[in-house]
């Protein structure tokens, strides 16, 4: 057994012997797509508790640490905390009553243990995860472009951190999602984060990342590269393509 598993289960076990905790969910690779789990995988989970339980579990840590040490544990929402256990298990997690569990999107979760009673349906969110306003491939070939040209701006300008998160990171995710319009959806895509398991989905040869991500001293590159890419595969439209050329010329000649 993976040692993230075996620690949400330990987890289960002490939520169990208390009597204001309703349910304890596991998400990602601990949740319903078991089959991505792997040395690497996080612990991520949920504990729904009764009102004005919630306070007890984020504030306090003795059932968190009940199966081990707690070597760190710090807030990073008003509603959770991530913690490293001595023995490297690294947790994240959102404690959470009933009513609140409905207003967080989600997705692939599954009930690790429940209390005999509790609501029926919390594996399933009330709300998804957020969309694109447009999602089309004219939509994100046009997001792609104008990310290009903003990044050249940038990187001329001498930005060149806010250039690499433009043109290596935002064009990067139009350039995902043209491909995820163009293939369907990839087994096990994350909805938050459309960078997971790219490199499993697709062959270098049809998202060679290694060009469209060089590092921060490659912003021109990784423009010049994708651009072209995109040129390649999509109609570019002349009042950008042209812009955007002029845009490179610049940056190789400055």
């Amino acid at each position: 057994m993976q040692p993230v598993i075996r620690r949400l289960d330990e987890i289960a076990a002490v939520l169990a012997a208390r009597d204001d905790t309703i349910a304890l969910l596991g998400l990602g690779s601990c949740g319903a797509q078991r089959g991505r789990l792997d040395a690497h995988s996080d612990l991520d989970f949920f504990v729904i508790v009764e009102d004005g339980a919630k306070g007890r579990y984020l504030e306090g840590t003795d059932w968190l640490a009940e199966p081990g040490p707690v070597a760190h544990v710090f807030a990073h929402d008003r509603s959770g905390r991530r913690a490293l256990y001595a023995d490297g298990v690294f947790a994240e997690y959102l404690v959470l009553t009933v009513a609140e569990l409905a207003g967080v999107p989600f997705s692939g979760a599954r009930v690790v243990w429940r209390r005999p009673g509790a609501p029926p349906g919390l594996a399933e969110s009330g709300s998804r995860p957020a969309r694109p306003p447009i999602d089309t491939v004219e939509f994100h070939l046009n997001d792609a472009l104008a990310g290009l040209y903003v990044g050249l701006h940038r990187e001329l300008r001498g930005e060149r951190l806010a250039a690499a998160r433009m043109i290596q990171g935002h064009v990067v995710d139009a350039v995902l999602a043209l491909l995820r319009l163009g293939s369907g959806d990839v087994p096990y895509r994350d909805p938050f984060d459309p960078s997971r398991r790219v490199e499993r989905a697709y062959p270098a040869d049809v998202l060679p990342l290694a060009e469209m991500v060089p590092g921060y001293r490659g912003n021109v590159a990784a423009a010049r590269f994708t651009f072209e890419w995109l040129c390649r595969r999509y109609p570019v439209p002349s009042g950008f393509g042209g812009p955007i050329r002029e845009l490179i010329r610049s940056a190789d000649s400055s």
